[in-house]
């Protein structure tokens, strides 16, 4: 494949997944303000209202999107490379469930009046969080998801987890089973960054319906993660 041809691959994808969180953001809104509205606040430290832009609320939204936003991709890269059900059923799975929670995310945003991108750095929100006193993640495991300066992000991976765009290239050129076990390597590994971020934002975020989320993320990916330890067994190979 040219350099041209896939350029122009990664720029057809690049707007279907984002229109994909996009529309997902709208349609999910209204259940969204309805849960927040309506959830029990009691859990934790008591919210004190309508999270600011530095809030550990909205650094976790805006970094978690982004980081999902990239499974998206992988998965539909991977549904066109193989013909294998098992790693399609995964692929979708995984599609479905993250752009969905990507909406969320950015639904409540939306709700709070904050933009969804910021000038600040990824993981900006966990050392604010530390700054602000807030107890929680200990200073090696903020080094260690990037809120300590640790992870330098380079050739699109911008956190801890995800693929760069070479990685992301080599899947695209890939068939057949070594596409499976490529996507399954650079889908635990980015898992893996996933819970990393989920479990401090259970740790630092006050809304108790966000916090619920990320739990719910920790729970989720970790399963996946086993079950493509799993995958990839079954193929001759490791993540």
């Amino acid at each position: 494949m040219s350099d041209g041809t896939t350029a122009v691959g990664r720029a057809s994808r690049q707007p279907l997944v984002a229109g994909i969180a996009a529309a997902l953001a709208l349609l999910t809104l209204v259940t969204v303000a309805v849960l927040w509205l309506t959830s029990d606040r009691s859990e934790g430290t008591t919210d004190t209202g309508t999270p600011k832009d530095t809030s550990a609320e909205a650094g976790f939204a805006r970094d978690m999107s982004v980081h999902h936003q990239q499974a998206v991709e992988m998965s539909f890269i991977v549904r066109d490379r193989t013909t294998d059900d098992e790693v399609r059923r995964l692929a979708f799975d995984i599609a479905s469930t993250q752009a969905t929670q990507a909406g969320m995310l950015q639904g409540w945003l939306d709700m709070w009046g904050l933009d969804k991108t910021s000038e600040d750095p990824p993981m900006t929100w966990m050392k604010n969080a530390s700054s602000n006193g807030m107890e929680g993640m200990d200073h090696g495991s903020m080094k260690g998801m990037g809120g300590g300066g640790a992870y330098k992000p380079h050739d699109g991976s911008l956190m801890p987890g995800m693929a760069t765009n070479t990685q992301l290239d080599e899947l695209r050129k890939a068939k057949g089973k070594a596409a499976e076990v490529l996507y399954l390597k650079l889908m635990t590994a980015h898992h893996k960054g996933g819970v990393d971020m989920a479990k401090g934002a259970v740790e630092l975020v006050k809304d108790s319906t966000e916090k619920h989320l990320a739990r719910t993320m920790v729970q989720g990916q970790q399963s996946e993660i086993q079950l493509m330890a799993d995958m990839l067994k079954a193929r001759g190979a490791s993540a």
